[in-house]
């Protein structure tokens, strides 16, 4: 077992999978702190938990320090407003403090990604996590893992009536579904990131749905 001395970065703290990456990062005997880079305070209080209130277009590199950073950010076109603005919370925040991390010290970057993620879709969407894959893998981290989930599955803080009908078509039509593109369950995504941070693989790991159903 990892020593309990290490320190978790957390980014998307408020996200579906991120609220599941923190509730199991503080549980987790692996961390001893667990650090929360939000731009506004959490409602979640944990003695493990430090938040960090972080200026995202002009974050202080002091404050991003840790061991191991795992990254749930991410918005929608229409939440964000434009796709400027998605691109930048979707791949230029992610990346941005992924390499201040690294020049910090941090070893790991566990990322949520997304199935079908490539560089060199014709989707936006598909595209911009696909950049933000090769620019992680750019910045050499002793261990990068890609986490490339289907569609989530979990209660999220907002409502979203499209993202509802979705999850019921997705479990009822489960069975005729290739794996790959079955939906799945938020938490089993954080505790995959979580184990593939802590079983002492080192490299770059692409992790797709299929893999993750099994956590």
């Amino acid at each position: 077992m990892e020593k309990t001395s290490k320190t978790a970065l957390l980014l998307g703290a408020t996200g579906l999978v991120g609220s599941h990456l923190l509730q199991q990062l503080l549980e987790s005997p692996h961390y001893g702190k667990v650090v929360a880079l939000t731009r506004r305070p959490l409602e979640t209080q944990h003695p493990k938990l430090e938040q960090v209130i972080l200026h995202f277009d002009q974050p202080d590199p002091s404050l991003i320090r840790g061991d191991d950073l795992f990254c749930a950010l991410g918005t929608t076109l229409q939440k964000a407003g434009s796709k400027e603005a998605q691109y930048r919370i979707d791949c230029t925040y992610p990346y941005e403090i992924g390499k201040i991390a690294k020049q910090n010290g941090a070893r790991q970057y566990l990322l949520v990604s997304s199935v079908g993620a490539d560089a060199a879709s014709s989707g936006f969407y598909l595209k911009t996590k696909g950049e933000l894959e090769e620019k992680i893998r750019q910045l050499e981290f002793e261990h990068f893992v890609s986490a490339r989930p289907s569609f989530l599955l979990g209660d999220r803080s907002e409502f979203r009536l499209g993202e509802k009908i979705g999850i019921v078509l997705a479990k009822i039509f489960a069975p005729v579904i290739p794996r790959r593109y079955r939906g799945i369950e938020a938490a089993k995504v954080a505790r995959a990131l979580i184990k593939a941070a802590n079983d002492g693989s080192r490299g770059v790991q692409f992790v797709e749905s299929e893999r993750l159903q099994a956590f």
